[in-house]
């Protein structure tokens, strides 16, 4: 096994150093393919958090680099506002649609040269062009959000535990801050590479040998994840004076649990006893977690500071209570919620918002016109159309995954295997936790979806790979079978030719 890895590792690096001319054209190739929802539309595609994203990360950089403090600093992930900050200086979103198009361009890259050694620039701009015509793998890459760091993320534990022999030192290295910029990218991205760096190690170990094999690629996820974490905490620390994991979010899990039901009905039944701030507007709470979020006088939106503290130290408490109380309705309701987000994956997100224009004099002034003209503020982008080609390009790849398993799992592939266990992980985790903490979206699954069509690529790759491979050694055994025969007759001739002289 380690023979097989350290000729691994040879090949990528002569690899990589032979063809890289070649290798950063289909990159920026496959980086422009993805770019084309955004030229398209006329605009990077954004969403109402967009400009939040946008307009958040001077601030944290006058507080961080200049000790400018704010008394309030937004609720998204301050890592992704700050690493965009660079690329957009709040005039043009432009250079964050190339930055997300390039990575997410050069990790699949990796992947798809994990199974294709040889040629693999044609089988790479195959894919990619498959991929961002027919699924929102595009899409989310052209979106001013850190949706597209999720499979970043989930890809690059993929090749530093499963393929970490076809990955140069150079590469390695790259990897370990675009995934620690990728978990502190969205709140979704630290439990998710948690578990599956669990799920990994687990099968890793009783698997015997594979274990010590990938146990470093392992040791440095859990270290990014850890790094990744320790960041966050120090980040919220110094803006707030306190230590936090998430810092000041809106109490996502409380609203969740009211509008399931059980939160509402527990208020209903116990605020005549209880003082809860939600009791405060008990009587005409909604079912819509949206509505019950950021309408004007809504749950939290039209909450006051004060409440809203007491909300963030209400919320555990009251959600415990909660479920305690209607243990059953709320299992059947998450599980409702989960089963629904599985197949809730359309590209209906990247519909306008009044908000997003609203925010345009604050976040990007001088890009207002030009966001104007474009297709999705004229609400002129096929987005039924895009989001049913979608579909059934899911569904034709989980059909050509069906025929194709039972031919290449006669070679027990371990890429093939850690690949597939990574993205079914991903696209059942990802459901089941945004389903059941923040309820179906489409957004939420659209963001992975694409991972499908992924998967079904590399393994029609590697059956066709693994094809061309037992042709030539057919061939090759047939050409030798037949020199032997050819010097054999040879050899026999020469003998009756002496026979005949005696």
């Amino acid at each position: 096994m380690s023979i097989h890895w350290a000729r691994g590792r040879k090949l990528a690096q002569s690899l990589a150093a032979r063809r890289f001319p070649g290798r950063l054209l289909a990159i920026c190739a496959a980086a422009l393919m993805l770019g084309w929802p955004a030229i398209y539309s006329g605009f990077p595609l954004l969403f109402p958090d967009s400009m939040t994203y946008l307009d958040d990360g001077r601030t944290v950089a006058r507080a961080v680099f200049l000790h400018q403090f704010s008394d309030y600093y937004g609720m998204r992930s301050f890592y992704y506002s700050l690493g965009i900050l660079p690329f957009h200086w709040n005039v043009t979103a432009w250079p964050v649609v190339g930055l997300q198009n390039l990575i997410i361009a050069w990790v699949v890259w990796l992947v798809v040269r994990s199974f294709v050694a040889h040629r693999t620039a044609g089988y790479y701009l195959i894919l990619m062009m498959f991929l961002s015509l027919l699924t929102g793998m595009g899409w989310y890459a052209s979106f001013i959000m850190p949706d597209i760091l999720g499979p970043v993320l989930y890809l690059s534990i993929y090749l530093l535990v499963c393929a970490p022999e076809t990955l140069s030192r150079g590469e390695r290295i790259a990897l370990y801050p675009m995934g620690v910029w990728a978990i502190t990218g969205h709140a979704t991205h630290l439990p998710l590479a948690v578990a599956l760096c669990a799920l990994l190690a687990l099968i890793s170990a009783c698997q015997g040998r594979d274990f010590l094999r990938r146990a470093r690629g392992l040791a440095e996820v859990a270290a990014m994840i850890a790094l990744a974490a320790a960041a966050q905490i120090a980040l919220h620390g110094y803006l707030y004076g306190k230590p936090t994991l998430n810092g000041e979010r809106p109490p996502y899990l409380m609203v969740r649990i009211i509008a399931d039901g059980p939160g509402r009905w527990y208020l209903e039944k116990h605020c005549a006893s209880e003082q809860w701030v939600a009791c405060k507007r008990a009587a005409g709470l909604s079912d819509d977690a949206n509505s019950l979020l950021w309408d004007a006088d809504g749950f939290y939106d039209g909450a006051t500071d004060e409440e809203a503290d007491r909300l963030a130290e209400e919320e555990t408490p009251f959600v415990l209570a909660a479920v305690r109380s209607y243990p059953r309705e709320q299992f059947l309701r998450s599980a409702a919620n989960f089963g629904e987000q599985l197949t809730t994956f359309g590209l209906f997100g990247f519909h306008p918002n009044d908000w997003t224009l609203e925010q345009f004099n604050e976040a990007m002034p001088a890009a207002r016109a030009s966001y104007l003209r474009s297709r999705q503020a004229r609400n002129a982008l096929p987005l039924r159309l895009l989001s049913t080609i979608q579909l059934y390009a899911v569904l034709v790849s989980l059909a050509a995954m069906a025929v194709l398993i039972p031919l290449l799992w006669r070679r027990h592939s371990p890429r093939l295997a850690g690949l597939s266990l990574v993205i079914v992980s991903v696209i059942v985790l990802n459901a089941l936790l945004t389903g059941v903490l923040s309820g179906p979206d489409d957004r939420y699954q659209g963001r992975v979806i694409w991972l499908v069509p992924l998967l079904a690529g590399i393994y029609l790759m590697d059956w066709l790979v693994q094809r061309k491979a037992s042709e030539e050694t057919t061939q090759a055994g047939s050409s030798a079978g037949t020199g032997r025969g050819v010097r054999a007759s040879a050899a026999a001739m020469k003998t009756m030719g002496k026979n005949s002289s005696v």
